[in-house]
């Protein structure tokens, strides 16, 4: 077999090995059982203290959605000021880099909070060594986090109903369902700020730790200091950016956020020096996203239900990666006509340190799992492979990003749920909760507020460079200068970041356009699963019978898929027709 393939292979077994306890101990954190992190606790109780917090009081949905919306209102207003005060940021300016305008600060700032990492400037030369760690590492982890703890407020919800005694280790906790006092049966949505913080302190930094130590070793710059001077073997003279780096590059694989600390992100020799950092970086992508299913099975104690959710989306994921992999591998017809070799597979953008399937490889695992960090230039991807790209955020349900990934899936389950129990005529029930018309109105409109914002901000893009050709954003004309603009609202409303950069997207259009959508399309379906969660964790608890849909068998798999299959080629399909499978079929 293909050593390239081999390697895929590996670093795909590899990833998932490690996610299966990584999820285990991702669960035991969620529930407060004991782990080796609890030295931690310390640090944790200080923070609650300094800031008036009390971790042990239990939230309704509403109170945890307040909490986080609050928090990165006021992380919006820090990465404001840094990024509109570079100038002044002196010795952690070393290079002069100038503040940004406020349509780009605006962008960036929202990217960044919203845990896309769009980039509208180009990393090292847009960027004070204060902003890319104070704002931008810093917005890495805590958006991470946030994610995370969303996350397990559902995870909470999804649990059956228990008989608790009240005032062991809680603080006046919310109650849903039967009874009142000792020994009723109630329902505990857990503490934000709990979930928040320990998704930092204990998953988060310590991966991060190791990660950036390894980078470190293997040549990715941390430091404090300016360009260096280098003269390269034609004799003439470069200044090479350094700084900071792996720090940054560490949280941005495994938080799934993707925003490169240099310009060209993960191509870049320093930020991904070579093909054992570019397996650590690939693998990382995937980890945490992978774990929370396995966590989800160890909260719940279903693990059947969880592997029916990985095999769901890995069945998706494989259906995207291997056209990916085989074209790229492949090469291009139209630069072999021209009597160009290409043993290697179409090389174009990509680095010879990695090659074609790598390449490949990472581009799929980077749309579909919300994380945007790129190791190859998405525009010279041939037509196939970016069209799977592009499905890949289209669909942003297959892993997705960290906590936030499950769900959108989450979301799947419900209106599978909801049409399988129609199907069957029985009242649609999920884990003994009945789904009715509150849920799937909320999860509908989710559904279909995903392609209305992509769909909708091309439309808009095209209208306006149709009726205005000298605005000057297409490096590239027709068919794939569609793709361009498609791309760039499709990564913005799957929250992933990477680009078809052909695109001169620097102006205030796509800065404020895409800005907005950064917004609607990361917190309205944070807030549907929340309140569809809030909603079934008040209904009374339905033990399984024998007429009872199961969710953890091959048939509601089956269902699942094809709901998320059917979904995304109605909504999407005349638009890829229009761009990459046009471009396709020219070239073929």
């Amino acid at each position: 077999m293909n050593t390239e393939i081999l390697g895929i292979i590996f670093m795909f077994v590899a990833v998932v090995l490690l996610a299966i306890p990584l999820g285990k101990y991702i669960a035991r954190i969620y529930a407060g059982e004991s782990t080796w992190s609890d030295f931690m606790q310390p640090l944790e109780n200080l923070f609650f203290k300094i800031s008036g917090i009390d971790a042990r009081k239990e939230m309704t949905w509403k109170e945890h959605l307040l909490a986080l919306l609050t928090i990165n209102l006021l992380w919006f207003f820090w990465a404001m000021l840094l990024l509109m005060t570079q100038e002044f940021h002196g010795a952690l300016n070393p290079d002069g880099n100038p503040s940004m305008s406020p349509d780009l600060a605006f962008n960036t700032a929202i990217s960044f909070l919203v845990n896309c990492n769009l980039q509208h400037y180009s990393g090292e030369t847009g960027l004070s060594y204060l902003s890319q760690l104070a704002c931008m590492t810093f917005l890495q982890f805590v958006t991470a986090g946030t994610g995370m703890a969303a996350c397990a407020v559902v995870f909470n919800a999804m649990r059956p109903t228990q008989t608790l005694p009240q005032g062991e280790g809680l603080k006046t906790p919310f109650s849903y369902g039967e009874g009142e006092g000792v020994g009723a049966k109630i329902r505990l949505l857990g503490n934000f700020f709990n979930y928040f913080l320990k998704s930092c302190t204990r998953i988060l930094l310590p991966i991060s730790i190791v990660m950036a130590v390894l980078l470190a070793f293997n040549g990715t710059p941390m430091n404090f200091e300016g360009k260096a001077e280098i003269t390269t073997l034609e004799g003439i003279t470069q200044q090479i950016s350094r700084g900071p780096a792996a720090a940054m590059i560490a949280i941005k694989q495994l938080g799934t956020n993707g925003g490169g600390y240099f310009g060209v992100n993960s191509a870049h020799p320093l930020e991904n020096p070579n093909y054992f950092t570019n397996m650590v970086e690939c693998m990382a992508i995937f980890l945490i996203p992978i774990a929370m299913i396995f966590a989800l099975g160890n909260y719940l104690n279903s693990k059947k239900l969880a592997y029916t959710i990985f095999g769901v989306m890995t069945f998706g994921y494989l259906c995207l990666q291997i056209p990916a992999v085989y074209y790229e591998m492949s090469g291009n017809p139209a630069i072999a006509q021209m009597g160009i070799n290409q043993d290697f597979g179409s090389m174009e953008g990509k680095e010879i340190r990695f090659g074609s399937a790598a390449s490949a490889y990472w581009a799929i695992n980077t749309t579909v799992t919300s994380n945007g960090s790129v190791n190859a230039m998405h525009d010279s991807l041939t037509p196939m492979s970016g069209a799977m790209a592009l499905l890949g955020m289209m669909v942003n349900a297959f892993y997705g990003g960290v906590g936030v990934g499950f769900l959108n899936f989450y979301i799947f389950i419900i209106l599978a749920v909801f049409i399988s129990g129609l199907m069957v005529g029985r009242t649609p029930e999920f884990l003994g909760k009945k789904i009715e018309a509150s849920e799937i109105k909320i999860a509908v409109i989710i559904t279909l507020l995903h392609p209305f914002l992509i769909l909708t901000g091309t439309a808009l893009a095209s209208f306006v460079i149709a009726n205005d050709p000298s605005v000057g954003w297409l490096n590239n004309p027709s068919f794939h200068g569609f793709s361009e603009m498609l791309y760039e609202f499709t990564s913005s409303a799957a929250n992933n970041g990477s680009g078809f950069e052909g695109l001169g997207d620097n102006t205030p259009f796509w800065n404020i356009s895409t800005g907005i959508v950064l917004i609607l399309s990361r917190y309205l379906p944070i807030i549907a699963p929340l309140a569809i969660a809030g909603l079934l964790a008040r209904k009374k608890y339905i033990p399984a019978g024998a007429g009872t849909l199961q969710t953890d068998t091959l048939t509601f798999a089956v269902m699942v898929f094809a709901v998320i299959a059917i979904v995304a080629a109605l909504a999407f399909f005349p638009a890829l027709v229009l761009g990459p499978l046009a471009e396709y079929f020219i070239i073929y």
